[in-house]
């Protein structure tokens, strides 16, 4: 096998898994060291041919557009994000969020939960937390397709990539959550 054939199918083939793997293991620590209870959501669909005895599901649809990635809570406050990963070394397309999903990280925010991004730059290998609220402020005072990089440095927080937790993005949630209650 040539060396392009072997990373098209093995690199190419898990584009944007290696940062749900990351959060994954990452929530994992934090259940296991009670930090933090944070889960993937599973994506509605309506099962409609399933092939028995293998129990295999032949023919599925989608039941409704899924929300954000990720739901839980940490100090008795609502956490819901999603994941999402770019090539990009400049910037971030805002065709990777769904208006549905804006819709829901409003609503979210409404209720006095914390809804937010963690975005990787994986060209930079930078991964940002950035506030949903600051999402919706850029999209609000920007005419603009893709959010730059500079943005995701002046407003994101960069989270720092360990062996464990992989991803320690509650150490920043705490830090939010710490200024929020002191002003």
């Amino acid at each position: 096998m040539r060396l392009q054939q072997f990373y098209k199918e093995n690199i190419y083939a898990n584009r944007g898994m290696t940062l749900e793997s990351d959060i994954n293991q990452t929530n994992n620590y934090y259940n296991l060291h009670n930090i933090a209870l944070v889960y993937k959501k599973p994506t509605p669909i309506r099962v409609v041919q399933v092939e028995y005895p293998k129990n295999k599901i032949k023919e599925a649809y989608f039941n409704e557009p899924s929300t954000l990635d990720y739901t839980g809570i940490y100090r008795g406050k609502y956490l819901e994000f999603d994941a999402k990963e770019t090539q990009s070394k400049t910037s971030f397309p805002l065709s990777n969020i769904h208006k549905h999903q804006m819709e829901h990280i409003r609503k979210v925010l409404s209720y006095g939960g914390l809804a937010y991004l963690i975005v990787r730059f994986a060209t930079i290998d930078r991964t940002y937390l950035l506030l949903g609220t600051d999402l919706i402020n850029f999209t609000e005072q920007y005419d603009r397709k893709s959010i730059p990089l500079s943005y995701f440095d002046s407003y994101g927080y960069l989270i720092e990539m360990k062996y464990a937790p992989r991803l320690d993005y509650i150490k920043i949630i705490d830090r939010i959550l710490n200024t929020k209650e002191v002003n």
